[in-house]
């Protein structure tokens, strides 16, 4: 048994068992799981298994954090224990007990719509992510090499592999969301790819002729989205004999033929709406835009709000070559950095905490930030609102850069912090990008670290912290967790407005 194995296996069991599992999924970093009876859940003994870095309970939905890469074994493997070997029979109480858990997770569709629909929509963009990265690493590699006149007869080489995928991403887009609606992937792929068909020059839509590539990203989601739908509906009322052929030739024919004619025309309006208000807010905003927008992208992370966010990006980026907000929200992450460091100082006596921050630090250098909010910032309430001071201060210096013309762009989703910086473009070319995202980090950090260790935590939380470091070994008063989370997580968020 694999090591994903064993820690779904642990979940399972804390969890309440497979019939207590209405739903199962993931993003990134975190294990998302619908239950059909919370009180069924094992909370403490969830957060103390080995491998969690937190969990937090919000009514029958479960969040628990993993980190990149495990996240989706573990979700794969738990899938597969709800499954059961094949063939397994079902007792009458276990169906009861499915039947309460569809209950209940159609009750959590209908209590939390705007949540479910930002992750339905975020669930289209997440699993493009590494090819994002990947491609977007390259062109900047690529970049720098032609910047600099080196190995010339490679850059072509680099050109064509960083821009494939990208010229292709709205087939990408409508399979995704074709699949996330109920429809056949392939048929959503076949109705984006209407999109990027240079065929689209020959028509004219409204008195005005298309282009290539018109509505983007958002034409080709929307068109998948109606693939679905279509689809769903042909398969009801197709005979079984004939569905083979009618279903997908109906589907590809309508949808397609929606996209064409209405779609691609108000898809690319929107998509043009964005990159001008995006554009406009941080050249006229500047440092202001920069300072909200920089401070409060943490609790959109807490909140999993951010989410909504992705395909902004991915539109930014499919239309101007980059994204100018990602690297201004970036420096919320900055500003927790410097707050765990200060942390890490003030309290090194404590090894729990220092624990803790040793290893959620280099996760969020890298550009995961989530390991430190559930594990570090948020349970201890002020450190959070001082992280959120640092990157509100590290993003008022890179609007500070777009407003004066060098805008700061990424020309990829999915990275963060440090791994951002190859990642780097913008209207002046890499140097300045560069120059105005690292100049944030930098402030990000120092007022992150400074705020943090000024005011950063309150005296009652400074008197138990010293209490732990105090404490000699197997004193009630030293915890073996790291620091609380779930529960104390889930009491910080209401206490942060207070400061504790």
């Amino acid at each position: 048994m694999t090591d994903a194995q064993q820690l779904a296996r642990q979940i399972l069991d804390t969890v309440g068992g497979s019939s207590n599992i209405a739903e199962v999924e993931n993003c990134m970093t975190r294990l998302r799981v619908e239950v059909a009876s919370p009180s069924s859940v094992d909370l403490p003994a969830l957060q103390a298994t080995e491998g969690v870095m937190a969990a937090i309970a919000a009514g029958s939905n479960l969040q628990i954090v993993l980190g990149p890469g495990l996240v989706d074994r573990v979700a794969d493997s738990l899938e597969g224990l709800r499954a059961g070997p094949a063939g397994a029979s079902v007792s009458p109480e276990e169906l009861a007990a499915r039947g309460a858990a569809i209950k209940a997770s159609a009750r959590s569709r209908s209590d939390g719509r705007t949540m479910r629909a930002i992750r339905r929509i975020s669930a289209i963009f997440i699993p493009l992510i590494p090819a994002l990265i990947a491609c977007g690493l390259i062109a900047g590699i690529n970049g720098i090499l032609t910047n600099l006149g080196w190995l010339p007869g490679v850059t072509p080489f680099l050109a064509v592999l960083s821009s494939g995928f990208l010229s292709l991403l709205a087939v990408f887009v409508g399979m995704n969301a074709a699949k996330e609606f109920g429809g056949t992937p392939i048929l959503g792929g076949a109705v984006g790819g209407i999109i990027v068909a240079a065929g689209v020059a020959n028509v004219t839509v409204f008195g005005e002729t298309l282009a290539p590539g018109q509505g983007g990203v958002l034409g080709a989601m929307a068109g998948g989205i109606l693939a679905a739908y279509v689809e769903r509906f042909m398969r009801r009322v197709t005979p079984d004999v004939i569905a083979l052929i009618v279903v997908p030739t109906v589907t590809v024919l309508v949808a397609g033929s929606i996209t064409l004619g209405v779609l691609m025309s108000v898809a690319g309006v929107v998509s043009v709406a964005i990159g001008t208000a995006a554009t406009w807010l941080l050249a006229n905003g500047g440092a202001f835009a920069g300072f909200i927008l920089g401070g409060f992208f943490l609790p959109l992370v807490m909140t999993g709000m951010h989410q909504a966010l992705t395909p902004i990006h991915t539109t930014l980026i499919d239309q101007t070559g980059w994204t100018v907000l990602l690297p201004v929200l970036a420096m919320g992450g900055a500003g927790q950095i410097g707050a765990a460091i200060a942390l890490w100082m003030r309290f090194r006596h404590n090894e729990a905490l220092s624990r803790t921050i040793r290893g959620a630090l280099p996760a969020g250098l890298l550009g995961v930030g989530e390991p430190l909010i559930y594990g570090v910032t948020l349970p201890l309430g002020r450190p959070f609102i001082t992280a959120c001071i640092g990157g509100a201060f590290g993003g008022g210096v890179v609007g500070l850069f777009d407003q004066l013309g060098h805008s700061v762009g990424a020309i990829a989703i999915g990275a963060s912090d440090l791994s951002l910086i190859p990642l780097l473009n913008g209207s002046s070319g890499y140097g300045w990008a560069l120059l105005g995202y690292g100049s944030g980090l930098i402030v990000a950090y120092v007022v992150g670290f400074v705020a943090t260790l000024l005011f950063g935590v309150s005296a009652s939380v400074r008197a138990d912290l010293e209490a732990q470091s105090a404490a000699p070994a197997g004193d009630p008063v030293a915890p073996e967790a790291p620091i609380a989370t779930g529960p104390a997580a889930a009491s910080a968020v209401d206490s942060v407005g207070a400061a504790r």
